[in-house]
């Protein structure tokens, strides 16, 4: 092959340098006997002299010099008779990553012949995600496929000071593929042309790290051939995916199972199971970043008599995390991507990290910067595209906590005060008045607060019906839970107090009695810090029906007694029968059901007092309950009633369902199952219409009983069965009780 090769270049070149065919004959041979006059040691000179020296000679030009060269003897295509083998050393420790390397295996090479074009692989991920380590480790891994060389560039896209340019990457690699200096063309264009040339018949790998974009790898890629390339990005190159057809590989951070394996290889198996609660707060503090985990177990392995703990607290928090990984200078890696950015896209990354977390929608970043999400859509972009935020979700992007305290971190240290407090007040105005609406979907007949007045022309996410209601909660439910705790930190009490209420809509029929008891306490504490007393009031009554759900009792009834003066001094006879009517509940469940009666009897007359209809009708169900805990059936059946008819006629279907509920309590206490057993069946219907899933296995718990009393005891298991399974979902422990029934009644 290598003489043809050198006969058909100098068959090209033959007019030029006037040359017969002879003449291409005579040089061929004499081309073959220099060689192996070499191999046989008849001739002094170094091979790889001889076969650059006949090159030489026929004033080939460098493309064709260095083929025939490689033609002649492919162990001469280096500088100095070598390959070129220009990997740096692998990251020790890698962990992990098995289904990005089985997708880098993919493209192992076929023959130079057989290959329909180059393989190109993106690897793309947030700063410090493991990107280089990742293309280090399975290049160094697949290094036998690439028998003719590896050639690597760290392009240094995200450092502003040196920046590499294509023109000097490709002088590197036309240098390294033996291109002698004065060989090297000075235009890019011709760089290119000879660097494609030169690997156009060769099986190499090649390693592009830290690209900047799709500019910059664009002029390095080989034009065809046997080359497989990897290039190492926090930019998408969406670009080289769609006109090159890059296989994309987008990195995570590490799973909990990696990160403590990545600790395990740097500090050992032994000290990391003597301290586990510590190490699952560090893997925690790291947020699973790689480069975050190597730098912690770098300082922990200078210290290895000092207890785990000590290094878990010094994490906490985020910006004492930052403070930590100062050696590794994180700081610097993170601000590389970010001086990258847009002045509109660096601006909003400043104001995300003002964002509560743990993730957010278009909406709420444009409530942040004071736009419409039209305008932030771009920087958006831009920021996913370059890893510093992701779309985990469709619409939704998420901050590493690290990148998150980061950009809150230049927001405080570019003096921007006023303008953070601006953002942050556009966006609990934002979560306000788009949970309010919400809140009063979900729940109608509960009375509503006066929602604190909204701020002008600011973006909005108002539900349409129910169900959308129901959608923005669940959704929304891990981000208003820290803003909550985010306004009452940053002086915007009445906001905390006020999303507080509005989450109670969607957490009390879900029995997520923990969730509103950690959001109330936090309404509480804001609202007497300002000494907001229609807050404290509220916050207090709230605050009480989660103690009572969570079995202190004692507590709950404090709160109440505390709720109701404070909405005496406020003069609100509504908020006055609501606590009177959640303080019969509690004496009824203090087995007062007596005393219970009496609030409920107060609490009917205040709602009557102010024509508080759907209030009325709800305190009818209660008086009627509590008639039937205290043995007075026909009274109870006769409240229960009139509050169902009230009820109906409103369209309150929560409300019905309490009713029914009563009025089935009220049947079995008098023995007619028949009858309690339909009212607890319509009941639990219209709860699980209202997707009330707390009341709706209360009322399942019931109909068990009550099947089990007619003696019809699989429809028993049945009731109970999805009690249990709805008490389950929510971790209530009730679930305990109705498994112990399921195994009662159905032993085998």
């Amino acid at each position: 092959m290598g003489m043809a090769r050198f006969s058909q270049m100098v068959t090209a070149h033959r007019r030029r340098l006037g040359m017969t065919q002879e003449d291409v004959a005579a040089a061929t041979g004499l081309a073959v006997r220099s060689i192996r006059d070499v191999e046989s040691g008849r001739v002094a000179r170094p091979r790889a002299s001889t076969v650059r020296l006949l090159a030489e000679a026929f004033d080939l030009s460098a493309a064709d010099r260095v083929h025939f060269i490689h033609a002649a003897d492919p162990d001469l295509a280096g500088p100095a008779g070598e390959r070129p083998q220009q990997l740096p050393l692998a990251a020790p420790g890698f962990v992990g990553r098995c289904g990005e390397l089985a997708a880098l295996d993919a493209g192992r090479p076929t023959e130079p012949a057989k290959q329909a074009a180059v393989s190109i692989f993106t690897i793309s991920g947030m700063a410090g995600v493991g990107k280089t380590a990742l293309a280090l480790h399975w290049a160094h891994r697949a290094s036998e496929w690439f028998p003719e060389g590896q050639l690597y560039v760290n392009l240094r896209g995200y450092d502003e000071a040196d920046v590499v340019d294509p023109s000097d990457a490709l002088r590197g690699f036309l240098e390294a593929l033996g291109v002698p200096a004065t060989g090297i063309p000075a235009s890019l264009e011709a760089r290119v042309g000879l660097h494609r040339s030169l690997l156009a018949d060769r099986r190499m790998l090649l390693v592009l790290d830290n690209a900047r974009d799709s500019a910059q790898v664009r002029p390095l890629l080989p034009g065809a051939g046997g080359c497989v390339v990897v290039v190492t990005s926090r930019d998408e190159l969406s670009g080289l995916i769609v006109a090159e057809g890059a296989h994309p590989i987008r990195l995570n951070v590490l799973t909990s199972a990696e990160s403590m394996s990545l600790l395990a290889s740097r500090l050992g198996v032994r000290r990391l199971a003597a301290e586990p609660a510590a190490t699952a707060d560090i893997i925690d503090s790291t947020g699973r970043l790689p480069l975050a985990l190597s730098i912690v177990a770098a300082r922990m392995a200078l210290h290895p008599g000092f207890p785990l703990d000590a290094f878990a607290a010094s994490l906490r928090p985020d910006e004492a995390m930052l403070d930590a990984l100062a050696d590794g200078d994180v700081r610097a890696v993170f601000s590389w991507s970010y001086l990258a950015l847009s002045r509109p896209a660096a601006r909003l990354f400043r104001l995300l990290g003002l964002h509560p977390g743990p993730d957010l929608t278009a909406e709420a970043a444009a409530a942040l910067a004071g736009q419409t999400p039209a305008t932030v859509a771009a920087p958006l972009r831009e920021l996913t595209r370059l890893h510093l935020l992701t779309e985990h979700l469709p619409g939704r992007y998420a901050f590493h906590d690290l990148l998150r305290a980061y950009a809150a971190e230049l927001t405080r240290t570019a003096g921007e005060a006023d303008e953070s407090r601006e953002a942050r007040h556009r966006l609990f105005d934002y979560y306000l008045h788009s949970s309010y609406p919400a809140a009063v979907l979900l729940q109608p007949q509960w009375p509503a607060i006066d929602p604190l007045p909204p701020v002008p022309s600011n973006v909005r996410s108002p539900s349409e019906n129910h169900d959308a209601a129901l959608g923005w909660f669940a959704a929304e439910r891990q981000v208003l839970l820290r803003a909550v705790r985010q306004a009452a930190d940053t002086g915007f009490e009445a906001y905390a107090w006020q999303l507080a209420w509005a989450l109670t809509t969607f957490f009390a029929p879900r029995g997520l009695w923990r969730d509103q008891h950690a959001v109330q306490q936090v309404a509480l504490a804001a609202a007497e810090r300002v000494d907001d007393l229609a807050g404290q009031a509220v916050a207090n009554r709230l605050l009480s029906r989660a103690e009572a759900r969570l079995g202190h009792l004692d507590v709950a009834e404090q709160r109440l007694l505390r709720a109701l003066d404070l909405h005496r001094r406020l003069d609100d006879p509504t908020g006055q029968a609501q606590t009177l009517h959640n303080h019969a509940e509690v004496c009824y469940m203090r087995g007062r059901p007596e005393e219970g009666l009496r609030h409920g009897q107060d609490a009917l007359r205040l709602y009557r007092s102010v024509g508080n209809r759907a209030g009325e009708a709800r305190a009818l169900n209660a008086v009627g309950w509590l008639y039937a805990a205290t043995g007075d059936f026909p009274r109870a059946i006769k409240s229960c009633t009139e509050a169902l008819a009230q009820q109906r006629a409103s369209g309150d279907h929560n409300g019905q369902a309490a009713t029914l509920d009563s009025l089935g309590y009220a049947h079995a206490r008098l023995g007619e199952h028949d009858r309690a057993a339909d009212c607890y069946e319509e009941a639990i219907a219209l709860f699980r219409e209202s997707a009330d899933r707390y009341h709706e296995a209360e009322t399942l718990q019931r109909l068990g009983e009550a099947r089990e009393a007619m003696g019809d005891i699989a429809r028993a298991v049945d009731a109970w069965q999805r009690a249990a399974r709805i008490l389950d979902d929510l971790g209530d422990p009730a679930a305990d009780h109705a498994h112990r029934v399921v195994s009662r009644l159905s032993p085998s």
